[in-house]
């Protein structure tokens, strides 16, 4: 299993380390064999090449089975152009992989509910929510300008989706929902845009594919509104690049930590790009301050979407429960009577609990 390993930039080494060390705890456990390469990605990749994703780095992963990233970006290079800022190598890899599926869990820990800025009574026994975003169509890719006008000058982005880009990702939230409770919230504002309106058209076609699972529909202004209001009454919500990108920051803070989430973002086959959600945080790295949590949780995706390995996610998934049940906590986390640890700490005690 070929993995190449982007560290990225601020805290993306810290908590890449700690991924090194689940990684090997699963091929001693497990004896599975990963072959492990780094490349540079983001500000690093600016810093080194003059540029925020180097050729080379994209070959290597496009030749990998999955890759595995800590973070980019940081106020260092904010000043520079937007298509030679460290995002900007997101966007490069994305495309040139062909990761149309951006998967965005947010599962409520029950041990850290108290984080939550919602109300117990709201949360009831916690969230298992999965958001699946379509992410490289719709109007971060569509045709943008600015022109000069009566009023000053005007600008434009546009919203764009074929009919192709809709069913693949819907598939992909058919796919997972009929792994979970067969329940498919598709988000859309099929009142007012006409890309929307195609949109709900394709997804309802596709779910004659998929008898089983219930397909709902619901506006985005409502969606956001309901993830507040009642969050337990989704499951799998699917969606578009900018609804998704809005709607799952939404519902990972009602986790409590941006610290404990992971990402998946998947092409047509089994290649996938994983990563922690958070962002690289450089007023800590180096600190052992980081949480190392989200990063963990993004290995247990890649075992599971990549290389098909079930039993493994979810051996990783229960030791990190067991740390948190033990009262072990990163700063961000930190609750009264808890034991605090750093990021090394951390990724020592969820590593020794994989069994």
């Amino acid at each position: 299993m070929k993995i190449t390993v982007i560290p990225g930039d601020g805290i993306g080494p810290d908590i890449i380390k700690q991924a090194y060390k689940v990684l090997n705890r699963v091929s001693r456990v497990y004896q599975i064999r990963f072959e492990f390469q780094e490349v540079l990605m983001g500000g690093t990749a600016i810093d080194e090449t003059g540029v925020p994703l180097p050729e080379e780095s994209l070959k290597l992963c496009q030749n990998s089975d999955a890759i595995l990233l800590g973070a980019v970006g940081g106020a260092k290079w904010d000043t520079l152009p937007g298509h030679l800022r460290p995002e900007a190598g997101l966007l490069g890899i994305r495309k040139g992989l062909g990761l149309f599926a951006n998967l965005r869990p947010a599962v409520l820990f029950p041990q850290l509910k108290s984080a939550s800025t919602l109300k117990e009574e709201v949360l009831g026994d916690g969230l298992d929510i999965m958001v699946v975003r379509e992410l490289t169509g719709g109007i971060y890719f569509g045709e943008r300008g600015r022109r000069d006008s009566d009023s000053g000058q005007e600008a434009w982005d546009t919203e764009t989706y074929s009919t192709k880009e809709i069913e693949r990702v819907a598939r992909v939230g058919f796919e997972i929902a009929n792994k979970r409770q067969n329940k498919l919230m598709s988000i859309d504002k099929a009142n007012i845009l006409e890309s929307s309106r195609l949109w709900r058209e394709v997804v309802i076609r596709a779910a004659e594919d998929y008898p089983e699972v219930e397909l709902s529909h619901m506006y985005v202004d409502n969606a956001a509104m309901q993830l507040i209001r009642n969050p337990r009454q989704f499951d799998v919500i699917v969606t578009s690049n900018i609804f998704g990108d809005i709607l799952s920051d939404e519902a990972s803070m009602l986790t409590g930590s941006l610290g404990m989430l992971p990402s998946a973002s998947l092409g047509e086959g089994r290649l996938g790009l994983y990563e922690p959600i958070h962002g690289s945080a450089p007023d800590i790295a180096g600190q052992n301050k980081a949480n190392p949590i989200a990063t963990i949780m993004s290995v247990a995706m890649m075992l599971r979407y990549s290389f098909n390995r079930e039993d493994v996610a979810k051996a990783i998934e229960t030791a990190v429960e067991k740390v948190l049940d033990q009262g072990y906590r990163t700063m961000d986390i930190m609750q009264p009577s808890m034991k605090s640890v750093g990021t090394e700490e951390m990724g020592d005690l969820i590593a020794k609990e994989i069994q």
